[in-house]
């Protein structure tokens, strides 16, 4: 009968990734045979962490603000991977129930679910308790949803939501609209500036909103801060679009009202993108 091969045989001696494993530590192995693995040699940004073949398309940029009647939800139409143009027409912003709606920025095919999930889920508890959930629960519920998608995240495949809503049920007006942007954790922060803005062109259109955000604003000077704000983002972010006027592809636009969610017709940001481009052509600088 053969007796086992003792460790340290004379096989492992003629095997130098085998003298490796056994004389050092996992990290010296990968930093001397695959030191773009070390933690260190990735990319700060996760969505490049994943290989070309892998990548998926992102979308982005949301802006939200708060207006005399409610708060405005309103997203760009362009995905992009990674140097290209993926879709000219995405829709980032659902309706979630009657007084509530959720956009995203990050990735297309995560985003999508996580947010069909979460309306779906919306309607479900509406149907089996007889009554609509608080808008703390559809925060919480959908921060657990986000968080479930860590492991994607880590991974590249980054989803973040902005969530509006109105709390019927708030006896203070001045808190019952809200807007509630998320982390990759799931760590929830209500908005306390009345505005809020993701994704990559977030900073530019956040620049916008600085200056002409007003809470008392109408609904028309609602939309006009909103076509502006990711008007300038598209102007510096190569990731966010600016309207099309050859195709008719315009921002998607959901307002949350007490009476309930509107979705923005066409026409009426057609009116609003002309009109800031007639201002921008009298100043281009802004």
């Amino acid at each position: 009968m053969a007796t086992p091969r003792p460790e340290g045989s004379a096989r492992d001696a003629h095997d130098p990734a085998r003298r490796m494993i056994g004389d050092t530590s996992f990290v010296e192995y990968l930093r001397a045979h695959a030191p773009q693995m070390l933690p260190g040699a990735l990319p700060r940004d996760p969505s490049l962490r994943v290989g070309a073949d892998l990548r998926a398309p992102h979308g982005t940029t949301i802006v939200a603000l708060h207006f005399a009647d409610g708060v405005l939800l309103a997203g760009d139409r362009r995905a992009t991977q990674g140097n290209e143009i993926a879709q000219k027409d995405l829709e980032k912003i659902l309706v979630v129930d009657d007084f509530s709606a959720a956009g995203f920025a990050g990735s297309v095919g995560h985003a999508l679910s996580m947010l069909t999930m979460f309306a779906a889920e919306v309607e479900q508890y509406e149907k089996i308790e007889g009554a609509p959930i608080s808008l703390g629960g559809k925060t919480r519920r959908l921060s657990t949803i986000v968080r479930e998608n860590l492991p994607a995240a880590m991974q590249g495949f980054v989803a973040i939501p902005l969530f509006v809503g109105y709390d019927p049920l708030e006896p203070d007006p001045a808190q019952a609209f809200r807007i509630v942007s998320f982390d990759a954790s799931g760590d929830a922060v209500r908005d306390r500036q009345g505005y809020e803005s993701i994704g990559s062109g977030s900073v530019f259109a956040k620049g916008a909103l600085k200056k002409r955000h007003s809470p008392d604003a109408d609904r028309a000077g609602a939309v006009s801060a909103a076509v502006n704000a990711l008007w300038d983002a598209a102007d510096d972010d190569s990731a966010t679009a600016g309207p099309d006027l050859t195709r008719a592809l315009f921002p998607n636009i959901i307002l949350v009202t007490a009476a309930g969610t509107e979705t923005v017709p066409d026409d009426e940001i057609r009116a609003a993108t002309e009109r800031m481009l007639a201002e921008r052509r009298r100043r281009p600088g802004g």
